[in-house]
């Protein structure tokens, strides 16, 4: 018999490979909601059977500790089971040999911390604190609740108009979240648990390009309240598109040419046509909203104040949004050929012009501005975009499919490397960026290594073009001095966005919570709506009377997901024209075919699945 032989998969260790992909699966699907001390006990399960057995703490402990949890759900603990808890799992960190049993006790250590609550409701009334109150994922996760699912089946039916109506019931810039929503709606789709999520957005996408136009619904009789909105972006213009809807009249006060805020100054056209986003403008508009452009409000000549709108309006909502740049704090910042993100694309979107021709553009940042100033750079003639970036790749806030695109438009990625210094000519012009590479190191508490000092010598990038795209931020000075109370360099608002001693006053969108999503934005202004209209003394509601198809029953076998496609990069890179391609009608009945039905069958049906007004 020979003494090697060639290793090779059992059929057991085949099939337990296949369980672990299952579970996986499972895990991404997981919806918000669910009870906290289960999840642990299911994980510490899961990492108890995983042990070799060969330790005391791992073989004896874990399995005590998770009876102690079971006593915990089963209504059989006391409040001095809690204690006993910490200590055992503690121990366990303590004593264990290998990372299974460290990392499986500190997860409860964690969990006792981090939902102590849970624990003590658990022994004391049997129950748990957390509850699925929207029990379809998609639009658990969506900031504004649309009805995800709802819209999905109208596609499949080709009802695209009526789509439009119901997503504008939540959402009144169904055109420009078609081209620019991050999607969080699909990050726990349960369809993740037989292959991958539904595109969402890519069906979202389709509904628009094939509705028509789609008029906005009649007005309520007016109320005679009249609301100041300041901020004419997606915060501001969603809070006006429903307090018109509920008879208030609102005037937005606008301080650029254009309507949009960040949507039409901070993402290039290639993402969003400007006619597109025009879209949900004018449907807004049509509602009765009155616009001021032009106008600032601040303490200057020509100026209106804070003060002047309180007193002239029944109730003042502020989304100014984030529109001043973040300095970077190197040598030579001030140097000819340093520009911001904010000022770049803020100038094509007047229509302002630049020519990168022949230049060497070095990009500082790993987000989605980043991203959007590096692909319109490359449009813009430059010889060279690299983006210079402190972390991996892969430790970027951008979507991964907006590096994959610049990356294909001819973009290079300078990963781990910091900013030190931009170094200048004789006139002040810049000559190079100086970088220091790093090493990755420890992982930090978002969940990203951290860059760590390296000995590696500085690197010089030469280049004729910087441009600075670490994040805006946000002009809170002439409300500060006006009583507004400010917190950590963002106006101070409640969760239903009432500004802190100031009655009648609210804020939303990225003066609250600093830049943000477009999405999280337009749900601000639908949070801000719902509580002025209730501010004033009323009680109106916002609701469709769009009629959703019943689910069909059929199986769902496991079916690859279909993406929206983009034009060639050799050919999009020329021009700021739009750079994805609609699903064609074949793909679009493939796709939404694919939806789950969450709302229906399931617990949905229990909770009845649909928020038919808010």
């Amino acid at each position: 018999m020979s003494r090697l032989m060639i290793a090779t998969k059992s059929t057991a260790q085949t099939t337990v490979e296949g369980l672990y992909r299952e579970l996986e699966r499972r895990i991404v699907a997981s919806p918000p909601g669910l009870c906290p001390v289960d999840m642990a006990l299911v994980f510490l399960k899961m990492c108890h059977a995983q042990t070799c057995g060969k330790c005391v703490p791992c073989r004896i402990g874990l399995g005590q500790l998770g009876r102690l949890l079971e006593q915990v759900l089963d209504g059989e603990a006391s409040m001095d089971d809690i204690p006993l808890i910490e200590k055992t799992a503690r121990t366990i960190m303590d004593t264990a040999d290998c990372a299974i049993g460290y990392t499986a006790a500190e997860m409860v250590v964690k969990g006792i911390s981090g939902f102590r609550d849970d624990y003590e409701e658990h022994i004391r009334h049997g129950k748990c604190l957390a509850s699925l109150e929207q029990p379809v994922p998609c639009v658990a996760l969506c900031p504004a609740r649309v009805d995800i699912p709802g819209y999905i089946a109208l596609v499949a039916e080709g009802r695209h108009a009526d789509a439009v109506r119901l997503i504008r019931k939540d959402n009144p810039f169904p055109t420009a979240c078609a081209f620019v929503c991050e999607h969080p709606c699909e990050a726990r789709c349960r369809r993740n648990i037989v292959d991958t999520s539904v595109n969402i957005r890519g069906i979202k996408l389709a509904a628009v390009d094939n509705a028509g136009h789609v008029p906005a619904p009649e007005c309520g009789e007016s109320t005679g309240k009249r609301v100041a909105i300041i901020g004419g972006g997606p915060s501001g213009l969603s809070a006006a598109y429903y307090l018109q809807l509920m008879g208030h009249q609102t005037t937005v006060f606008e301080m650029h040419r254009h309507l949009g805020g960040m949507l039409y100054y901070g993402i290039p056209s290639y993402r969003l046509p400007r006619e597109r986003l025009d879209e949900d403008i004018n449907t807004i508009l049509s509602t009765g909203v009155e616009v001021k452009l032009g106008t600032f409000v601040g303490d200057g000549e020509d100026q209106v104040t804070i003060s002047d709108l309180r007193e002239m309006y029944d109730a003042v909502y502020i989304s100014i949004g984030a529109h001043t740049d973040k300095k970077v704090g190197l040598e030579g910042e001030d140097a000819e050929g340093v520009i911001s993100a904010v000022e770049m694309l803020g100038t094509l979107a007047d229509g302002g012009s630049m020519d990168f021709t022949g230049k060497r553009v070095v990009v500082i940042g790993g987000g989605n501005v980043a991203m959007d100033v590096t692909r319109s750079a490359i449009r813009l003639g430059a010889e060279t975009v690299t983006v210079v970036y402190r972390r991996r790749q892969v430790d970027m806030t951008a979507l991964p499919e907006e590096v994959r695109s610049a990356v294909a438009e001819g973009a290079q990625i300078m990963e781990l490397h910091a900013p030190v210094r931009i170094d200048t000519d004789e006139h002040n012009k810049v000559s190079a960026l100086v970088a220091q590479p790093k090493l990755i190191g420890l992982i930090g508490k978002d969940g990203r290594p951290k860059p760590s000092r390296s000995e590696k010598p500085e690197v010089s990038i030469p280049c004729d073009v910087v441009i600075v795209a670490i994040g805006q931020g946000i002009e809170t000075d002439h409300f500060e001095e006006r009583g507004i109370a400010i917190k950590h360099g963002v106006i101070a608002a409640e969760s239903w966005s009432a500004v802190e001693n100031a009655p009648g006053v609210f804020a939303g969108g990225d003066c609250v919570t600093g830049p943000a999503t477009a999405i999280r934005a337009i749900a601000a202004g639908k949070v801000a709506a719902a509580n002025i209209d209730s501010y004033l003394g009323y009680d109106h509601t916002i609701s469709t009377d769009v009629e959703i198809p019943a689910p069909k029953t059929k199986d769902y076998f496991p079916c690859g997901r279909i993406n929206v496609r983009e034009r060639e990069p050799a050919e999009r890179k020329r021009d700021f024209e739009e750079v994805e391609c609609s699903l064609t009608q074949e793909e679009i009945r493939q796709e939404s075919a694919r939806c789950l039905r969450c709302d229906h069958f399931g617990f949905g049906i229990l909770k009845g699945g649909r928020e038919t007004r808010w």
